[in-house]
């Protein structure tokens, strides 16, 4: 039999000292709620930058390709994608699907309200996967229709209530150049991504249009966006797409294009850790707490160990022991706690968002198996590190005033 776990346990289990029973009841909410706040914390910041990140993506591709010029406006320079080049981008693996676009900007009227809009031309190689998540009204652009297609558009919802208009409205755009070139659109569909930069700043056409509009060749195009597979793996496949181009075309990673998002995102990292960090000294300091209190009302039984010829590290283990028990049961809490509002809140949405600030409308949750399992490791091995300190304290007991101590 384990000596210091037979002695541990009988404390743990059959400690009869009220005030001592408090204090351990204080540790383990301490540690529990701890665990709990730390696992949310890393589930809500994940969950948080995916879903951002996938909305950008969505719409914007993961790396664009255009052609290399000193062109700064919205509206880029045509080019036409070489066979070898395209086919590079078909046999690329880490490359899920790419598609040809162009953009130009435009003023919307309608109602009496004007609206300055970029219009983003796509054909029928666009893969509407994403945006039709966000659909909230209508269908998408009809291409098998080639003549009906030229006058379908996709506005958003932001767009859609600054000009009071809906699904189905005719209005007139137009389209700015030398001269202002007007052209009535058919709403064929309201979406909500939720991004107000891109909410307010695009609708989506036929890329006819521009090319019309543009006096373009039928195989010139504005620019190719491509959707990577992995994108944890985004710099090194930008960086691989861009040294396969010909001179005269360049090629840019979405955290180049829209840097103020990905930079804010990186932000979080930083409070995430913050946040982890004084969690963990909340849990920390608790159970020194607990400890050194269980240390001097159990003055008295050192001083009969020790009498009996206990060492110093054997009775060190028995209060380690308990620590470690105390932190066992405020660990299996937390995490009970902690996935459980992490799960409730997957499946309910109950915590809303400001979309209009967060891009989002409820806190989202991700949860991965290694973080919380890491999270508990840590804990653990923080909490009995630290408490090695305090327990020093058996050391400088005498046996004989401990004896007599009451």
């Amino acid at each position: 039999m384990n000596f210091e776990y037979f002695i541990a346990g009988r404390i743990a289990i059959k400690s009869e000292r009220t005030f001592s029973k408090l204090i351990v009841r204080i540790a383990i909410a301490g540690v529990m709620l701890s665990l709990a706040v730390m696992i949310l914390s890393i589930a809500i910041i994940k969950g948080f930058k995916t879903e951002i990140q996938d909305k950008v993506r969505g719409f914007q591709g993961d790396v664009q390709i255009t052609r290399y010029d000193l062109n700064n406006s919205f509206e880029h320079s045509p080019f036409v994608l070489d066979a070898k080049t395209e086919q590079q981008l078909k046999t690329n693996p880490d490359i899920n699907y790419f598609y040809p676009f162009a953009t130009k900007p435009a003023i919307l009227s309608a109602n009496n309200e004007i609206e300055g809009i970029n219009f983003k031309g796509i054909d029928k190689t666009y893969n509407w996967s994403y945006i039709k998540q966000h659909i909230i009204s209508g269908t998408i652009i009809d291409f098998s229709d080639s003549t009906a297609a030229m006058q379908e558009l996709l506005i958003s919802n932001y767009t859609a209530k600054r000009l009071k208009l809906k699904t189905g409205d005719d209005f007139i755009m137009y389209f700015v150049q030398n001269q202002l070139r007007p052209r009535k659109f058919k709403i064929v569909g309201i979406y909500d991504i939720g991004v107000e930069d891109i909410d307010k700043g695009f609708v989506l056409g036929n890329l006819g249009i521009v090319k019309r509009l543009n006096n373009w060749n039928a195989n010139q195009i504005g620019g190719v966006e491509i959707k990577i597979k992995d994108f944890s793996k985004l710099k090194p496949v930008a960086d691989n797409i861009f040294e396969n181009l010909p001179q005269n075309l360049r090629s840019y990673s979405i955290k180049e294009t829209i840097p103020n998002i990905f930079t804010w995102l990186g932000l979080l990292d930083v409070n995430t850790r913050v946040l982890l960090i004084l969690m963990l000294i909340v849990g920390v300091i608790n159970m020194v707490t607990a400890l050194l209190i269980m240390i001097l009302e159990r003055t008295n039984m050192i001083g009969m160990l020790k009498s009996f010829g206990a060492s110093n590290w054997s009775i060190m283990k028995i209060f380690l022991y308990n620590a470690a028990y105390l932190i066992g049961i405020g660990l299996l809490l937390g995490n009970i706690l902690g996935l459980g509002l992490g799960f409730f809140q997957q499946s309910t949405h109950i915590f809303k968002l400001n979309q209009a600030s967060y891009f989002l409308a409820y806190a989202p949750i991700e949860f991965h198996f290694i973080d919380v399992l890491g999270l508990n490791l840590i804990t653990i091995v923080v909490c009995l590190t630290v408490l090695i300190v305090p327990s020093f304290l058996i050391s400088k007991v005498s046996p004989l005033k401990a004896i007599r101590f009451k």
